[in-house]
């Protein structure tokens, strides 16, 4: 399965919600207004509290952009069982292994795992299941994530993009004028926490970073 992850939001419902945004809301706007993919984490939240949210999201999104579930693959599945278009499943190296992921998931959905080293990024390539992209990072510094790895930087990010022929999108303080730096390092897209989230006005976030990501900015 393929999917354009070129603008992804990786949402944040804490971040949102201290500037004033509803989540649910702020997803289905910057979805229209160029993000390509949406990735639902919320760590914290009980799987009842996260499935409404997945299923909400479902929702207000367009058909063309993916929508992926964060580590929590009862939850996809469960949304998947509800009839809400969910796209896949995303886990970090603490999570379940990508095999069993893939054995629960099965063959249609998208799988992406997290790697901040050559020796992870090799080791999803080599999985005996299908790995479909992998995200790479921490690119900038980041408070979003407790446990991000030490910051990659881009010249960092384009070594770690040369090895690997897995489909790449960057994370980690990821800003607009990082995107076309990372396009041309060979990034298939990258994925924004804050920098939509905390947005002042999120959708004028988004077309900032499709046109950014174009080379149009």
């Amino acid at each position: 399965m393929t999917a354009d992850l070129s603008v992804y939001l990786v949402t944040d419902s804490a971040s949102a919600s201290a500037a004033g945004h509803d989540l649910v809301s702020l997803v289905g706007e910057v979805a229209r207004a160029g993000v390509s993919a949406v990735q639902v984490r919320e760590k914290d939240a009980p799987a009842a509290v996260f499935l409404e949210t997945v299923l909400r999201i479902s929702a207000v999104l367009p058909e063309d952009v993916a929508l992926i579930v964060n580590d929590r693959v009862d939850v996809f599945l469960a949304a998947r069982s509800a009839g809400a278009r969910v796209t896949g499943v995303h886990v970090g190296q603490s999570d379940l292994p990508v095999e069993a992921v893939r054995s629960l998931v099965g063959p249609g959905a998208l799988v992406g795992v997290s790697a901040s080293s050559a020796e992870q990024l090799l080791s999803a390539a080599a999985s005996s299941a299908r790995v479909d992209y992998v995200g790479i990072g921490a690119l900038h510094p980041t408070r979003t994530k407790s446990d991000a790895p030490p910051a990659l930087g881009h010249e960092g990010f384009a070594r770690l993009v040369q090895t690997t022929q897995l489909p790449a999108v960057a994370i980690g303080g990821v800003g607009p004028a990082d995107l076309l730096a990372l396009r041309r390092a060979g990034a298939a897209g990258a994925a924004v926490v804050s920098g939509l989230c905390s947005a002042a006005d999120p959708v004028v976030a988004a077309r900032d970073l499709r046109a950014a990501w174009e080379g149009r900015s």
